[in-house]
């Protein structure tokens, strides 16, 4: 009995220096590369992107890969769940013993947001269940509403650009009045103006049609008549092909700056957007044309 004891501690030890090791060296390459290995926390993505709920959805069988985040260990462990602080040595290794000795464990508690998860109790069984390459862990899930996508390649630097569409899509309502629009800009300071944009659109409709013009009315009419027709112009060009990394509203917001340019000069006064679009991308493609 003591032989197994031994044994058990022995391996269990010798798991936690390994997984230990890799978190270091996670660290290691974070600080070479600039990319983030760290764990999402639950709290900050909570507030950065407004999420409702949780609503529960059972007991289910998780990919561990899907698990990125945490409610209140997101210092404790690495992006693959090593862990990176010694005082998790206890916890883990008494899991670690568990597993090896076979016995069941309950399920973790996790809150599932967009493809993702976050753990809200069961930090070191998702750890150690990582670190044995299990594929899935069975989970009490509870899901919380988001308006955009968290998906496994989000990172902390990510939640600023994806707060700012949260904002945008509760300001304008563009996801429910057109839940097939893809509105996305990456251009530093994108969405608001995107929201400027809709907002002086819907003062001149008021003008011209004399009247109070509502939220969806003024989106909708925004979108027909001033973005898709720049869209469509854009992705039949193949432009974004040179474009890596741009979105078709990218070139929307570079279009929109030249179409004021353009009426600022003489002749140009009642330019349009989709002719503006077609100068604009002419004038793109001699340059790319010239390099």
């Amino acid at each position: 009995m003591t032989n197994s004891v031994n044994k058990y501690d022995a391996r269990a030890s010798m798991d936690f220096s390994r997984a230990r090791l890799s978190g270091l060296m996670n660290q290691v390459l974070e600080v070479l590369s600039g990319q983030s290995r760290q764990l999402l926390e639950y709290e900050q993505v909570r507030e950065k992107l407004h999420l409702g709920g949780p609503v529960y959805r059972g007991v289910q069988a998780v990919p561990l890969d899907k698990i990125i985040g945490s409610v209140d260990r997101y210092q404790d462990f690495d992006w693959m769940f090593n862990p990176t602080q010694t005082h998790t040595r206890s916890r883990w290794y008494s899991v670690n013993k568990a597993w090896y000795k076979d016995v069941s464990l309950p399920p973790v508690l996790l809150y599932k947001v967009g493809e993702v998860y976050f753990v809200v109790d069961g930090n070191h069984r998702v750890s150690v269940a990582r670190s044995k390459n299990q594929l899935y862990i069975d989970a009490e899930v509870r899901e919380c509403e988001s308006r955009v996508a968290v998906s496994g390649e989000t990172r902390p630097e990510d939640l600023e650009r994806l707060g700012a569409k949260v904002e945008f899509l509760e300001r304008t309502q563009v996801d429910r009045f057109l839940p097939s629009a893809d509105v996305t800009p990456t251009l530093l300071g994108g969405y608001d103006r995107l929201i400027e944009h809709i907002a002086v659109h819907r003062y001149f409709m008021g003008i011209e049609a004399q009247r109070e013009i509502s939220d969806e009315d003024a989106v909708k009419d925004w979108y027909a008549n001033l973005y898709q027709p720049v869209e469509e112009l854009v992705v039949q060009s193949g432009v974004l092909d040179h474009l890596p990394g741009r979105t078709a509203t990218d070139v929307y917001l570079w279009v929109m700056d030249h179409l004021h340019y353009l009426r600022e000069q003489g002749g140009y006064e009642d330019a349009e957007p989709e002719e503006a679009a077609r100068d604009f991308l002419t004038r793109l493609d001699d340059i790319q044309s010239d390099e």
